[in-house]
């Protein structure tokens, strides 16, 4: 089997290698994408689109099935990943939990009796023991409020500006994993638990995939932003501004989510009962 894995693997390089022969060379400015696709591009955003931002109107407007499409892609491998990796905990396992006022930790197994899950005394942490340290946690406690404000600033400017819903979901993300390292795996899941980062996924790309069928379903073509000024009650311009802005919405819930619940599964290998 691991014969046909690797002939199979060097096929297909072999495959990818002799196509790439084809291709034009780096930064030819004979190229279609040069001599074509770029020109018009630059010429023609405003009139089509009314977007500023070239690069958000070419993934959002004129190619905005690929970029969808990336979205699910995302969600598959979140998908993909809990598959390979999720393994259910063991019935009975050590428990560990930490007293807050004495920071003193403690282990419980077997029959023994775990605190209510809204103890204020009590705090379950990951199984690997996580020592307390106030300078990580309080550092990571002032710094992520902003990361997070900036990262929403990145989602709602960039459909006219640099930004959009990849690169502000990844910070976006990046805040809630950064607590889960500076404090352990059981806090980050209690923020966002793994059922809501799976789900939430799913609906990013259901925001993304309903706005171009809302489209569908007013008289335009999938993804059409105009169709949306029965919608807003606003003339076509600020239609495509809002159409796009939903649009980075979806994919900006879709990318954090699966990148929170692709660490969950990567950092614990599918246990979720420690953390990096």
């Amino acid at each position: 089997m691991k014969t046909f894995a690797r002939i199979t693997i060097l096929f297909c390089l072999g495959v990818f290698l002799w196509q790439s022969w084809d291709f034009p060379d780096w930064g030819d400015k004979d190229s279609p994408a040069s001599s074509h696709l770029s020109p018009y591009f630059a010429k023609n955003t405003m009139k089509d689109s009314h977007v500023p931002n070239i690069v958000s109107a070419i993934l959002a407007d004129y190619r905005g099935f690929d970029t969808m499409f990336e979205t699910a892609v995302v969600f598959s491998a979140g998908l993909a990943c809990f598959f390979l990796l999720r393994r259910k905990p063991p019935k009975t396992k050590s428990k560990y939990y930490r007293h807050l006022p004495t920071g003193i930790t403690v282990k419980i197994t077997g029959e023994g009796k775990e605190p209510s899950k809204d103890s204020k005394v009590f705090r379950q942490i990951d199984s690997l023991w996580t020592p307390y340290d106030l300078i990580i946690r309080k550092t990571t406690q002032y710094i992520i409020p902003f990361v997070q404000i900036f990262a929403l600033y990145v989602v709602a400017h960039g459909h006219y500006s640099p930004g959009g819903g990849f690169q502000g979901g990844v910070i976006l993300a990046a805040t809630i994993i950064l607590f889960a390292v500076s404090r352990n795996l059981v806090a980050g899941l209690r923020w966002v638990s793994e059922k809501a980062a799976s789900v939430s996924a799913a609906i990013g790309v259901f925001i993304y995939a309903g706005a171009g069928a809302m489209c569908i379903v007013l008289g335009k073509v999938f993804l059409n932003y105009e169709a949306l000024m029965e919608v807003f009650g606003t003339d076509s311009v600020m239609a495509r501004y809002y159409g796009i802005f939903v649009v980075e919405i979806g994919v900006a819930l879709a990318v954090t989510t699966v990148m929170i619940w692709l660490y969950y599964n990567l950092s614990s290998s599918g246990k979720h009962d420690e953390g990096l």
